[in-house]
This record gives structure tokens, C-alpha cells and sequence, in this order.
């Protein structure tokens, strides 16, 4: 990758210990290569996972730590060789900026299956550096992993399309869960919830939300436009709609019984689990007795993420968001924790980031 022109300066925000306490942070982006794009940031989407790398979680946070993978911006520079994208563009940035290109998974533009693929932030990028978020002023990324937002699509909604949109999308286009009239169950209401409630109608399917609190319930039906709302944790309300959901979404961090669910689902059914819990467990004949599956999914390829967008755009599918300054970053991460967002915080970068 040849440069094209020097490395500049980046205002950022990083956590420089496993406290996660943000504060201002000045760093260098790389020089801007020939197949690159130099993005001016305006929005970045504050997701789970920031919580989890800024306080080091996993064991392996290289701090300091600038996170934030829901990125949108604007084009301010492109390498010589840049096909698709042009100054003034409108773009995103989602969960992972590189990848071999060469694998059967990145021929299939499957490329956050590589093994080689480089998250958005604090990842190991191909000249060795350590990767930065979108918790910044600009970022420089390959084209390839880049995507186009249309010009009528709002930029600060389109931030969280790039993380919470895309995975539960995927899972959902993976195993056909768009045929109009089926029904599907989406367990936990959060920025992933929500998302999945909504491809959920758009593609003309009954949706069921499943929840332990009833405080969700007026706006899983009313904001959301679910069809039905059952407290998970009631059996008689459980038992009432066993084996009647054709797939289920389930978007729950915390551990929670598989069992009552997997009751839920038609013969044939399908779970797709795209949240973290600490273990799964559930009994083999949850499974055999029903021909049912279980599966996992993340993020999403380039092909589906760019799909997806031009989805929302046609059809006005759009998150509920709290957009925010970035000097509110720490409490949005602690009210994030508690689960206290309807349904994504969006840092205003473009505005308050100074």
C-alpha cells in the first residue's frame, strides 16, 4: 500500500486503564494509501462492545483504548486508486477495517469470518499498529471496507446500522427469516432487539416480543409495532404459545434458561443466538425431539452490511436513537450497563468533539 501524502493528526477519546474512563486523547492516523478513504467522522454509535474493551473484559484491551465500530462521516480524501467512493461522500464504517481478501470466507465478501480479519479498534492492523475507533475526529480505511450511506438516509440514524443493525440482519437473511406471514420471537428489547423487531415487520412477519419486564410491553407494541408481548418469565404465558414461532432472535447479554424458548418454536424452528451470554444450556431433546436448530451469528460481510443499508433507506427502517456529545461518553456507557437507552446512544462527533 503506497502512501499518498503524510500521517495526521486525530482528536480522539480513550480509556487508558481497565476503569474505561474516557477522556480526550491526540493520536496519529496513517497516511492515506492509494485504495484508501480519509473519513471525516460526524457520528459514531455507542455499542456493548465499547464497554467490554475500554474495561478490558476479554484480558487482552491495549490501552490506550480509543473505541466506537458504528461509524458514519463524510469523505474528505481518496487514494489514487479508489473506485467506489468520491469527496463529499456520505459512508460507513462498521465492526472490522481489514481482512486477507483471499480466503473463501472474503471472496464470498463474508470477510468479518476471516481469520485475518482486523477490527475497528484495538485490533492488529497489517503495518502492525494498533487500530483506533470511531470515538474520533477522522479515520483512514481501505475502500473495500467502507459503505455507501444514501444521500437521504439521516447520518446520525444510520450509525447504529453498523453494528446492532447488521447482526441481527444477518442471521435473519442467513436462515430465510424474511418470508412474509411466518412468525418470529426476538428475545431482549435493546439496540439489537429493537433492530430485530423492525427487519421483523419489514419483512411482513408476525413478531412476538419475549421479555422479563413488563415495563417493555407498551413500547414493544405501540413504538415498535410488534404484533405480541409475552412476559418470558410467566409460564402460563409461555405455555399458551408453545410451538408457534417458525425462528427466534435472541439479542440477551445476561444468562438466561434456553429451555422455555426453545418450547416456543415450531417443529424445524430456528434460534439464532447473537447475544454473549456466559454459557448455553439446554437439554438434547429441545433440539431432537422438534428437528430444531440452534445457531450463532456476529456482524455481518460487506455484501450483506451494504444491503442491508440501501433496505433501511427504501423502506424508512430507521433505529431509535439518544444522540449525545461526546463528553456525556462515560455516563452513556454506565446508563448502556444498566440498560437505561431507548435503544442506541449516538455521539454527536461532528459537534462536540473539539
Amino acid at each position: 500500500m503506497s502512501s499518498e501524502g503524510g500521517k495526521e493528526d486525530c482528536l480522539g477519546w480513550a480509556a487508558r486503564d481497565p476503569s474505561g474512563f474516557l477522556s480526550p486523547y491526540k493520536f496519529t492516523r496513517r497516511a492515506v494509501g492509494s485504495e484508501d478513504v480519509s473519513i471525516k467522522i460526524t457520528h459514531c454509535g455507542v455499542c456493548y462492545a465499547d464497554v467490554a474493551w475500554t474495561r478490558n473484559v476479554q484480558g487482552h484491551s491495549k490501552y490506550p483504548l480509543v473505541p466506537g465500530h458504528e461509524i458514519v462521516g463524510i469523505v474528505k480524501q481518496v487514494g489514487s486508486s479508489v473506485q467506489r467512493f468520491k469527496v463529499g461522500d456520505h459512508v460507513g464504517v462498521g465492526t472490522y477495517v481489514n481482512s486477507c481478501r483471499e480466503c473463501e470466507y472474503c471472496n464470498d465478501r463474508l470477510e468479518v469470518q476471516c481469520e485475518k480479519s482486523v477490527m475497528t479498534f484495538d485490533g492488529i492492523d497489517a503495518d502492525g499498529t494498533v487500530t483506533k475507533g470511531g470515538y474520533s475526529s477522522h479515520i483512514v480505511v481501505h475502500e473495500r471496507y467502507c459503505f455507501r450511506i444514501p444521500e437521504n438516509y439521516p447520518m446520525d440514524l444510520a450509525a447504529p446500522l453498523l453494528c446492532a443493525g447488521i447482526t441481527v440482519y444477518t442471521p435473519m437473511i442467513r436462515h430465510k427469516m424474511n418470508q412474509p406471514g411466518k412468525s418470529l420471537g426476538v428475545i431482549g428489547l435493546g439496540g439489537l432487539g429493537h433492530m430485530a423487531v423492525k427487519f421483523g415487520k419489514a419483512f411482513g412477519l408476525k413478531v412476538t416480543v419475549l421479555s422479563t419486564s413488563i415495563s417493555k410491553k407498551e413500547e414493544a407494541l405501540s413504538l415498535l409495532g410488534a404484533d405480541h408481548f409475552i412476559i418470558s418469565s410467566d409460564l402460563e404465558q409461555m405455555k399458551a404459545i408453545a410451538k408457534s414461532l417458525d425462528f427466534i432472535i435472541d439479542t440477551a447479554a445476561g444468562d438466561h434458561p434456553f429451555d422455555p424458548y426453545m418450547s416456543l418454536l415450531k417443529t424445524g424452528g430456528i434460534l439464532a443466538l447473537v447475544g454473549v451470554p456466559s454459557e448455553v444450556k439446554f437439554s438434547p431433546a429441545s433440539l431432537n425431539l422438534n428437528m430444531r436448530t440452534v445457531t450463532g451469528s456476529v456482524t455481518g460481510g460487506t455484501k450483506n452490511t451494504q444491503e442491508m443499508i440501501d433496505l433501511c433507506a427504501v423502506q424508512k427502517i430507521y433505529p431509535n436513537i439518544e444522540v449525545i456529545p461526546i463528553d456525556y461518553a462515560n455516563e452513556a456507557l454506565e446508563r448502556l450497563i444498566k440498560r437505561d437507552v431507548k435503544y442506541r446512544f449516538v455521539i454527536d462527533i461532528e459537534n462536540s468533539l473539539k
